[in-house]
């Protein structure tokens, strides 16, 4: 892809460019390690390493672009090749991989919260297998899809790793995926520039303080999900029984999304009782209105919670709701 065409959609942020802007990059990368010949490699300061310590060793690598905050020094070899410098450098490199893989699964719902975003995100992908809707996740667990598992180092991968998962998966026939959104990757951006159609948030807790610093920050980072990234026209589906969830309904609202919200203390998907039998629980619910005793073959009113998550998404779907509840037992 042409470097002209792959920052054309990124006009909102002021970007400098110099250099040659008719390059073919033929990747993207943040790890200098994977830089092969056209490629462009983005530099980071991370938390252990600064990434624009190896632009040398990437260019020597046959790197043609590099993306870098702004300020950032060249190195004597750069002769030839295009520097991109922006104030929000993470942000346009997924924007970015976003635009250089393109196709994505039809429906994708993003998964944040403290705990149990694993558990939501395997059980939405299982309901909808169960509804016969080829399906995939994208986790702490590693890529589940119809293809079978593959493991994985981060809960949020890399923004280049990730939208290349998302072109391979649309190429399969994948049409659903349950991504787990963590704090890290959405303070860092790594999910920018994919199309999240449905956000479900979990719980908050402390957690991750020696990353963020402050509860507030934290928060923050949650939050850039529904205030930022789920589309106008998507479906937050929010624990109504956390403190977290008048804030993230106003947000929602704010943006003219639509809300589903599960718990005890809600409307849509509420909880009336859960009673523990051999090998799992009876639960009563209300589901928009409707009663539903279903057995759920799972122990633990955390897996309630979860459960319902995930029904949740996949209600948000669009899959009818007598089969979604049937399938959770």
């Amino acid at each position: 892809m042409r470097l002209t065409d792959l920052v054309s959609e990124n006009k909102w942020n002021d970007m400098e460019i110099t250099g040659p802007t008719d390059a073919d990059i033929t990747g993207l990368t943040a790890d200098s390690r994977n830089v092969q010949s056209g490629f462009l490699f983005a530099a980071f300061d991370g938390e252990e390493e600064d990434g624009r310590t190896f632009i040398p060793d990437s260019i020597a690598r046959g790197a043609r672009a590099i993306l870098a905050p702004r300020g950032t020094p060249r190195p004597e070899n750069s002769e030839g090749i295009t520097f991109l410098e922006s104030d929000l450098a993470r942000r346009d490199y997924a924007l970015m991989a976003a635009r250089y893989w393109g196709h994505q699964p039809e429906t994708i719902a993003a998964v944040t919260g403290t705990n149990g975003k694993s558990s939501v995100a395997e059980f939405t992908r299982q309901l909808w297998e169960i509804v016969g809707l080829p399906a995939a996740s994208i986790g702490t667990l590693g890529l589940v899809s119809p293809a079978g598992p593959e493991s994985g180092d981060l809960t949020t991968p890399d923004a280049a790793t990730l939208n290349q998962t998302l072109f391979r998966l649309a190429k399969e026939g994948v049409d659903h995926l349950a991504v787990e959104a963590s704090s890290h990757g959405l303070d860092q951006y790594r999910l920018d520039g994919v199309a999240f159609s449905i956000a479900a948030f979990t719980n908050l807790s402390r957690d991750h303080l020696d990353y963020h610093g402050s509860m507030d920050a934290y928060r923050a980072a949650k939050r850039r999900l529904f205030a930022e990234l789920l589309t106008p026209d998507g479906t937050a589906v929010l624990n109504a029984d956390d403190r977290a969830y008048k804030e993230l309904r106003s947000v929602a609202a704010e943006r003219g999304c639509r809300i589903f919200s599960y718990g005890i203390n809600c409307d849509d998907i509420r909880l009336l009782n859960a009673s523990p039998v051999v090998s799992g629980q009876e639960l009563s619910l209300e589901v928009f209105g409707r009663p539903e005793n279903i057995f759920l073959p799972l122990i633990g009113s955390f897996q309630v919670s979860n459960a319902l998550c995930a029904l949740g998404i996949v209600l948000a779907s669009g899959v009818q709701a007598r089969a979604a509840v049937a399938a959770l037992a």
